[in-house]
């Protein structure tokens, strides 16, 4: 329990501060989502493939989430990719792709800071 309230909080937090530098990101459509072509094209995925599939599918889902998005009150809508992970590895595939979009914000950040550093560091 206490890792799902800390990984909401991340999000909310990454959410918070990415939130200006997503703007040039249009959400993810359902046709677009990565994984979601492998998952219906080739159904012969191994196991691992279509967790990382599903994993991959929840990172984007959670990416394109709408700003005004409460974790407390709203709910992600469960990607078609992972209608093939087993129920008892659902939890564990979100919390992967929540982990993997935390990343990616996070890398995002660091980028953001190291560019304003850098700028900074050319003004005379």
């Amino acid at each position: 329990m206490r890792r799902l309230t800390t990984a909401a909080l991340t999000a909310g937090l990454l959410l918070a501060l990415t939130a200006c530098g997503t703007a040039d990101n249009p959400p993810a459509t359902p046709a677009s989502k990565p994984g979601a072509e492998a998952a219906t094209s080739s159904p012969t995925l191994s196991a691992t493939e279509q967790r990382k599939a599903c994993v991959d599918a929840w990172a984007a889902t959670i990416g394109a989430r709408p700003t005004d998005f409460n974790p407390e009150t709203d709910s992600d809508p469960t990607p078609d990719a992972c209608a093939t992970i087993p129920e008892s590895d659902s939890l564990d595939a979100y919390m992967d792709g929540l982990q993997q979009r935390n990343k990616a914000g996070q890398d995002e950040l660091q980028r953001q800071i190291d560019e304003a550093a850098s700028a900074d560091a050319q003004t005379p």
